[in-house]
């Protein structure tokens, strides 16, 4: 049955931001599809992974700071010591900055393209290792932007990253495909987190925003789960190498 399809049980979930908006949505989400989910973030956990846990599901809580190359393997071998394997990754943790294109400054940039992009390449590298050798095959799935697809203004890094994310994605897929592995993304809307609550808050932004916005209102975190778990289940294997925009019809507009 094809619903049967769409399910994740007893497989294994790594998302990334899972402390709170689209990590936490999407980590949920593929809990009650069935996942057990190592949880990454920075910042403490523990209200993902009480809900995960009241869903009869495992999770486990990793602290860890993106910023740095050195939290790449912990997360790894965590997650492959709490649960013997690694079936689906989720590179969700990302950073804006804002400022005009004449005052941008290097650590912004650096910072931005550390998180959103290198840390993106290199932890995938690790886990696709793992998938390798488990020789099961395994989904990937990384969270570009709309950004991805426009210039956008006062976020040079983040538009350079986030449209990287789409080539990187591609060159994973490609490489990858060979051993069952599939590798796609999805390019969030103007959603209702933490990184848009200055837009949301400037009266003339967030109107001109949602007048070119055909569902007509900010995306919810929660519109994420249902692309997440179909990308994490078997009902998207011959899919490879796309980014799906979830947006209320943004692009299309």
């Amino acid at each position: 049955m094809i619903l049967d399809q769409f399910k994740l049980d007893d497989k294994a979930a790594i998302v990334t931001g899972a402390a709170r908006g689209l990590g936490q949505a999407m980590a949920i989400g593929l809990a009650e599809a069935g996942a057990n989910v190592a949880l990454v973030d920075i910042l403490p956990t523990d209200e993902t992974q009480k809900v995960i846990l009241t869903l009869g599901r495992k999770a486990i809580s990793i602290i860890a700071n993106l910023m740095s190359m050195e939290s790449i393997q912990p997360i790894v071998d965590k997650t492959v010591q709490a649960f013997g394997k690694i079936d689906i990754l989720v590179n969700n943790a990302g950073i804006i900055r804002r400022a005009p294109l004449t005052e941008f400054s290097e650590k912004d940039w650096d910072d931005v393209i550390q998180i959103n992009q290198k840390t993106l390449f290199f932890l995938s590298q690790a886990v696709g290792r793992v998938m390798i050798k488990q020789g099961q095959g395994g989904k990937i799935i990384n969270t570009a932007s709309m950004l991805s697809f426009q210039g956008g203004i006062l976020v040079p890094s983040y538009t350079a990253s986030k449209s990287a994310v789409i080539g990187l994605t591609r060159l994973l897929a490609n490489e990858l495909a060979p051993h069952n592995i599939n590798v796609n993304a999805i390019a969030p809307g103007y959603m209702a987190t933490d990184n848009t609550k200055a837009l949301r808050e400037d009266p003339a932004r967030n109107e001109a925003i949602l007048n070119r916005i055909p569902a007509g209102r900010w995306g919810e975190s929660e519109d994420l789960k249902g692309i997440v778990v179909f990308l994490a289940s078997e009902a998207s294997s011959y899919m490879q190498g796309y980014t799906v925009a979830v947006d209320g019809g943004w692009l299309a507009r």
